[in-house]
């Protein structure tokens, strides 16, 4: 996330950093994240519990007793933080900082103390042990938690201080720099912002909307839904618009728990479930699945431990009959039936995908399971758009990715009809990862709800060219970003390999297990 140009934010940004490389530097910052990530979060609300103090005590006379009414009514504060400092004029943060021997031990207790009075809070902050061991040496010894501490006492975040908005700008940077040195790991937990932007530009989220995220990651998608609908309410007639009511689930727990702080830190309020979604999807009423006004993900791509028992046995009529399913090598397009599952009926979604999976199968003599699912798809006129993305922006692959957009109520002047948009020359060389500058993002967003064409980066496609090209929706198959341009690009192909490669020692297999059974 490239500072905007606002000083406030960018020194809140280089603060923040210098804060989590206190421990050991830029290049091991990363491992510490799970520690990082809660004192950080922690100081946010020591400094608003202690502004809300200050709010009571103008109206009683003293923080003496405004601690005490807080401690008797937990509904005056948002999050009631059970420290108390010797002198009632300290700060609330105060009581961790001046934790001077058995630091890790103290820490702990502390962030578990805040849990017990804070349901809310519960796995989130007390879910790390400052004091863990492996092997018998600890995993962030005292000095270097007191170093980290020091750091983030710097500076105040308070409510004062620093808008929901600028923090949580800082927050995502944070662990955007995470992911930077995160290796393969990075894309279980982030989105690059440019591309979660361009997905709520397009989708358009209203007030009030319901919006739901099934692999969430950190909850930056839902995030930016939340941001956009935001600033297309801006400047239009006072009146309070009511907030998305946002929904995600996240299967790996430490970044459920990021997710969470994530969402607080915005200053903004949802329900992350924990959990497999593809398995045991938490949304659920009346026995069935949960739908939504509009969907975003970024699944891990190509999930190769989904088996056909797994979809044969949903009960929730995710995977429809006519589709069939996509095969074990890529779960893919078992991700898209599940969104599209999840939309209401007027409902909208937008997927990260492998390129792949806009092309595999198409023109390969036979069948193809992948093509079976994508070609119901577009039979049933339920894919509004694809847009391919440049390469080198995601943090576990250098793979370009497309995003495919789903409509449910597609407007009649665009049934029967796809728009494609090969954005993969609209970037900037970043280190370590290229980035789709802010009129590059806006340049794609307004295409993409325009359905503006525009030569070497959109067309409408019909659909009766998609079937003659055997169900091919790859953007970079239809427009060509430059006269020289007759090949698609390479990491496109080496991922499609992969891919048949493993349908292939599949097929073996099952051929090899037929052959012994009938002693061949």
């Amino acid at each position: 996330m490239a500072a905007n140009g606002k000083t406030q934010d960018k020194s809140l940004e280089s603060w923040i950093w210098d804060a989590a490389c206190s421990i050991r530097g830029a290049k091991d910052a990363p491992k510490y994240k799970d520690f990082i990530l809660p004192l950080i979060f922690t100081k946010r609300l020591c400094d608003v519990f202690d502004d809300e103090l200050n709010r009571i005590a103008k109206e009683v006379g003293s923080r003496k007793k405004a601690f005490q009414l807080a401690k008797r009514d937990h509904k005056l504060v948002r999050f009631y933080l059970p420290l108390a400092p010797e002198d009632p004029e300290e700060s609330v943060w105060s009581v961790i900082r001046k934790i001077a021997d058995q630091i890790g031990e103290g820490v702990t207790t502390h962030m578990r103390a805040i849990a017990r009075e804070n349901p809310l809070l519960q796995g989130i902050i007390d879910r790390v042990d400052f004091n863990a061991t492996t092997h018998g040496q600890r995993d962030i010894d005292d000095d270097r938690l007191s170093n980290l501490i020091e750091a983030i006492s710097i500076k105040r975040l308070g409510l004062e201080d620093v808008e929901a908005d600028i923090i949580g700008k800082s927050y995502e940077y944070l662990i955007r720099k995470f992911a930077e040195g995160g290796g393969s790991s990075a894309g279980e937990f982030y989105t690059p912002p440019e591309v979660g932007t361009i997905m709520s530009k397009v989708l358009q989220p209203q007030p009030g909307m319901e919006i739901h995220d099934p692999c969430c990651g950190s909850g930056g998608l839902l995030i930016k839904c939340e941001i956009e609908m935001e600033e297309q309410t801006k400047g239009k007639k006072k009146r309070t618009f009511a907030p998305l009511k946002l929904y995600g689930q996240e299967y790996i727990a430490d970044t459920w728990a990021m997710a969470n702080m994530n969402l607080i830190i915005h200053d903004m309020e949802g329900e992350i479930e924990i959990g497999d979604t593809f398995k045991n999807p938490k949304f659920r009423h009346v026995g069935k699945l949960r739908t939504f006004d509009r969907v975003v993900a970024n699944p891990m791509w190509n999930q190769n431990w989904f088996t056909e028992a797994d979809y044969d046995n949903d009960e929730l009529d995710r995977f429809p009959a006519g589709a069939g399913f996509p095969g074990k090598s890529s779960a893919d397009w078992g991700w898209v039936q599940h969104m599209h599952a999840s939309l209401n009926a007027d409902g909208r979604a937008a997927v990260v995908l492998d390129t792949g999976a806009a092309s595999r199968g198409s023109g390969n003599a036979g069948t193809n399971k992948e093509k079976t699912v994508r070609q119901w798809f577009i039979d049933h006129d339920l894919i509004e758009s694809v847009l391919y993305l440049p390469e080198n922006l995601f943090y576990n692959t250098t793979a370009p990715g497309i995003v495919l957009f789903l409509n449910r109520a597609k407007p009649k002047t665009r049934q029967g009809k796809v728009f494609l948009v090969n954005a993969s020359q609209v970037f900037e060389k970043g280190d370590p990862k290229n980035f789709i500058p802010d009129a590059g993002i806006q340049r794609i967003a307004d295409t993409l709800i325009g359905w503006k064409e525009e030569e070497k980066l959109s067309r409408i496609v019909d659909h009766k060219e998609l079937a003659k090209n055997d169900y091919n929706i790859s953007p970079s198959r239809y427009i060509h970003t430059s006269d020289a341009e007759t090949y698609r690009p390479i990491a496109e192909i080496v991922e499609e390999l992969k891919v048949i490669e493993a349908e292939a020692r599949e097929t073996d297999k099952a051929l090899k297990e037929i052959l012994e059974k009938i002693g061949v």
